[in-house]
């Protein structure tokens, strides 16, 4: 007869459940980051058909800013320690130049819908950036599921350009690199300044070096023919895609870990799907919707793989 397993102290099963709770409410607010997340290439779509894509994505980047450092100055939050400052430009080059400036550049020559699959290997690269930046430590399970849903991703998008990559697909390649660098640095730095409070300083940090070229482009380019179509695209991405969106997002991060939220964006891709159908018309075939929902799948497989995260 065997002896009876030991029973873990009272005080380990509560930690245990702190962890839990902690994680699951880290998971519901990278859910609502990603709802909002997901609405960014139709609207940017919508916008660069009017609007110069480079002066979109300086633009919107200098208005969140300016939000950012109203709402820093509201609730009086300290300078952050020199020793984050690195982290904070790391996180810029990547959330507020790199993705918004080469996903406006792809939006003008391809569809929100193609670009959302390209999109979805943002959680595998994202488990990358982590793993590197962040020393977390997924599992085989969870490299497992990652790498098969971006293998499917990556597939379906060399078979619709018949087997080689368009110019669109290469820059949403690269928004993807530099996303995934943004959301590990500011998924890290979360965890130390706060969720709302890393995407802020992120922005206010960054303000100074886009003014003067955010400057010209606003001299040098007409606006006067812009609808308001393009003007509300504009808009969004700027209040919702570039802040707001990662008030939740780096709070998820910072509660449930960067690997482990990331893998929730992949359900941007449905979500995006529907919102091209409904704000630019494009239709969505039944080859997009189902690869889509195998990438889902595979990663609602590989959920409950374990992630081992640094202590603070």
């Amino acid at each position: 007869m065997s002896p009876p397993k030991p029973v873990p102290a009272p005080e380990v099963l509560a930690a245990e459940d702190h962890d839990q709770r902690r994680a699951s409410r880290g998971m519901v607010l990278g859910f609502l980051g990603v709802l909002a997340f997901s609405l960014t290439l139709p609207m940017t779509r919508m916008a660069v058909a009017e609007i110069d894509p480079v002066w979109l994505a300086f633009a919107r980047a200098e208005v969140a800013a300016a939000l950012a450092a109203l709402a820093l100055f509201a609730r009086g939050v300290p300078l952050p320690a020199r020793r984050h400052w690195g982290a904070l430009f790391g996180a810029a080059l990547g959330v507020v130049l790199g993705f918004p400036l080469l996903s406006s550049l792809a939006m003008r020559t391809t569809e929100a819908a193609h670009g959302s699959i390209i999109v979805a290997l943002l959680p595998l690269a994202t488990v990358i950036a982590a793993a590197r930046l962040a020393h977390e430590r997924p599992t085989r399970a969870f490299w497992g599921a990652a790498l098969a849903g971006s293998a499917v991703v990556l597939g379906f998008a060399l078979a619709r350009g018949s087997g080689s990559l368009s110019a669109g697909d290469l820059a949403l390649l690269g928004a993807v690199a530099a996303g995934a660098v943004g959301y590990a640095y500011g998924g890290m730095l979360s965890r130390h300044l706060g969720g709302w409070q890393t995407i802020c300083w992120i922005l206010v940090f960054s303000a100074p070096l886009l003014l003067i070229p955010t400057a010209w482009l606003t001299v040098v380019k007409p606006f006067a023919q812009v609808s308001w179509q393009a003007w509300a695209g504009f808009a969004y991405v700027s209040v919702f895609s570039q802040l707001v969106g990662f008030f939740f997002w780096y709070g998820g991060m910072a509660l449930g870990g960067v690997a482990r939220v990331s893998q929730v964006q992949l359900l941007q891709l449905f979500l995006t799907l529907i919102f091209a159908g409904l704000i630019n018309g494009e239709l969505v075939g039944a080859s997009t919707w189902l690869v889509a929902a195998l990438v889902v799948l595979i990663v609602a497989l590989g959920r409950g793989a374990a992630v081992v995260r640094p202590k603070l």
